[in-house]
């Protein structure tokens, strides 16, 4: 399964992302969504699941919930805007993939057995940095990601 991952678009949803996540089977917004519409645009592609983050506090992005859990081809994702405010023990709860954006910063990082991944910000350009999103496949070998530079 390919499960499209993106994160701080702040309103800007741009065609390069949509190309890099067209082949997705789901995807996770991990918030700073911005624009509710930009989720309807990527239902278009896959289901998605998304959570709110600390720009995402007026309006229908305020209504989607802080944190959210996913199973996706028998894994659990686990969605927090930042990952300094992760509420659980990721490996005590079966978690697979802890899934998070804020930083605008790309990363993925494996830690007791569970992956941490932060996608980027796929919105604006801010302090230098790339543009991106990630693609993670989950299969019978387990979960692995890839960060995608889109611009």
């Amino acid at each position: 399964m390919l499960v499209g991952v993106i994160s701080d678009t702040h309103g800007l949803l741009r065609p390069e992302a949509l190309v890099a996540l067209a082949e997705a089977e789901h995807i996770l917004h991990a918030g700073d969504v911005g624009d509710p519409a930009i989720l309807d645009v990527l239902r278009e592609i896959a289901p998605v699941t998304a959570i709110r983050g600390n720009v995402d506090v007026g309006g229908a992005c305020a209504e989607l919930p802080a944190t959210d859990v996913v199973e996706l081809s028998g894994k659990l994702f686990y969605l927090v805007h930042s990952v300094r405010d992760l509420d659980i023990k990721p490996e005590a709860a079966g978690v697979a993939v802890v899934v998070s954006g804020h930083s605008h910063k790309p990363s993925i990082e494996a830690r007791q057995g569970v992956m941490y991944l932060n996608p980027g910000s796929a919105g604006p350009r801010r302090f230098n940095l790339a543009v991106t999103v990630a693609l993670v496949t989950v299969g019978e070998g387990g979960v692995s990601a890839r960060i995608v530079e889109i611009i």
